[in-house]
C-alpha cells in the first residue's frame, strides 16, 4: 500500500488498515523511529488490557533476574 504526504505533512491511512486495526476518528497513533524504519502504532484508550499476554514466551523474568545479577556483580567489582 502506498500513500503520499501532502505539503502540510499529512497522509491517509488506507481504509483496509483502518478497518483491520480499528483506527477511527480520535484514535491516537504513536510514531516509532528506530533510525532505520518508522512504525505507526495505534494506542487504545486504555493500553494496559491490550498489552496483556504480549510478553508470553519471552522469558522476561529470567532475563530480568540475569540483568540484576550482572548489575550486582558490576557493583561488587567496582
Amino acid at each position: 500500500m502506498h500513500t503520499a504526504v501532502t505539503k502540510r505533512g499529512q497522509t491517509v491511512i488506507p481504509a483496509a488498515l483502518r478497518k483491520r486495526y480499528q483506527i477511527g476518528a480520535g484514535v491516537h497513533l504513536v510514531w516509532l523511529d528506530d533510525g532505520e524504519t518508522i512504525r505507526v502504532v495505534p494506542v487504545p484508550d486504555d493500553p494496559i488490557p491490550s498489552l496483556r499476554g504480549r510478553g508470553r514466551g519471552q522469558k522476561t523474568t529470567e532475563r530480568l533476574l540475569a540483568e540484576r545479577k550482572k548489575d550486582r556483580d558490576r557493583e561488587e567489582s567496582s
